[in-house]
């Protein structure tokens, strides 16, 4: 049997997407915005964001890229400019486009490009800021924001997004394994993410987030994961709540655990968890072709029947972005809920964070799955936890559970 593509890029090898797979994405946007009036689409990136860039032209944003697209002419006629200017002969050799520098002003470069082709009513994609706006909109130009039909498109996976999430969720089983081997009592929370890094990077992974809270399980400070490092060493009698995400070519898995070094949680801490697990299954059993975000929310009151609330989101779309439904929980809900029906090859992260109201007393465990027609299926294959007598290498409970090599 030939090897899998998510095998293959798992191991660190660069498998490009096909050029199917591009021109289906470019019809998607392109659609978009010819339903929408536009002559012309342009997705934009800065500071290492913005998501459209990568997925249509194939280039990382840096400090700055602007891909016109436009909706008279082929993709021949596409073109990407780029900042600064010693990124450009990178940019080359990797974008399917071609490439220019963005000159001392993108924007004025952007706007003098559009008048060339006489664009009269530009579709946008991405963070554009006030000043850049300005450019776009010069002489006159209607400029409209397709963010929510881009939204719309990434929600449901190809098969090819499909095996690069497959191949980012092994590499985020690596990381949270080495992570759980690596607890001991002494080390910071800076020493265990140099760890966690160290399980994929080698392997051509990057870093989506990985987000650590070390804290006491007798005297909590911390009910969830913590976006950036503290310093914290780990003692005795703590509990370590992880959120992890490693990337491969922009799609990252995501398993979130609790663990610790200790034999058993408190019971407290116990209780938690367990009232975590039922919910995840709760929500992964809704989570059906068809199903509603107010299904969704309803299999989550679990935890509020068992008196407890959360701090972060229960579920939320993933893979191309923090995608809909975002959904909290009956007593800390997210907002409105969206006017959506899961389909067949969304993905998404099931992950409760079971809190004692009022207190930093918390658990966190999830992952990533995609929905199926029979129903949910992690991408992930790490055991679920929660995960004590932590560290000091592999563990028994790993066997039958397939935890990547």
């Amino acid at each position: 049997m030939d090897e899998t593509i998510a095998a293959r890029l798992t191991r660190g090898e660069r498998v490009p997407f096909s050029e199917t797979e591009y021109a289906r994405r470019r019809d998607l946007v392109v659609a978009a915005a010819d339903a929408a009036g536009c002559d012309a689409l342009l997705a934009y990136g800065a500071d290492r964001t913005g998501s459209a860039v990568p997925w249509l032209a194939d280039w990382p944003v840096t400090r700055e890229a602007a891909l016109l697209v436009d909706v008279r002419r082929g993709e021949a006629d596409d073109l990407l400019w780029v900042q600064f200017h010693n990124h450009v002969p990178q940019a080359a050799t990797m974008a399917r486009v071609p490439v220019r520098w963005g000159g001392p002003s993108t924007g004025a470069t952007l706007a003098d490009a559009l008048a060339a082709r006489g664009v009269r009513r530009l579709g946008v994609i991405g963070p554009v800021s006030h000043r850049l706006y300005g450019h776009l909109a010069d002489g006159g130009r209607q400029v409209v924001d397709l963010g929510a039909a881009y939204v719309r498109a990434r929600l449901v996976k190809s098969g090819e997004e499909l095996e690069r999430l497959a191949a980012g969720a092994a590499l985020t089983d690596r990381a949270v394994l080495a992570l759980r081997d690596g607890l001991a009592e002494g080390r910071s929370d800076d020493e265990l993410l140099d760890l966690v890094e160290r399980a994929y990077v080698p392997r051509a992974g990057t870093t989506h987030i990985h987000y650590l809270a070390i804290t006491s399980m007798a005297e909590p400070d911390h009910a969830n994961p913590c976006q950036w490092p503290t310093g914290r060493r780990l003692r005795a009698g703590d509990v370590v709540l992880c959120e992890l995400s490693a990337a491969v070519d922009g799609y990252p898995g995501q398993v979130l655990r609790t663990m610790t070094m200790e034999p058993e949680l408190t019971p407290r801490y116990a209780e938690l968890h367990a009232v975590a697990d039922a919910a995840f299954d709760a929500v992964c059993d809704a989570l059906r072709p068809g199903a509603t975000p107010a299904d969704l929310v309803a299999a989550a009151g679990v935890i509020e029947k068992a008196g407890y609330t959360v701090i972060d989101d229960v579920v939320h779309g993933f893979g191309g972005g923090y995608l809909p439904p975002v959904l909290g929980s009956a007593s800390r809900p997210a907002g409105p809920l969206p006017d959506l029906t899961v389909a067949a090859g969304m993905t998404l992260v099931v992950q409760p964070n079971v809190v004692i109201p009022g207190t930093s007393v918390g658990v966190q465990t999830g992952e990533l799955v995609v929905v199926t027609d029979d129903g949910a299926r992690s991408l992930h294959r790490v055991p679920r936890g929660p995960w004590t007598g932590a560290g000091g290498g592999a563990h028994p409970s790993d066997r039958g559970h397939g935890a990547p090599a």
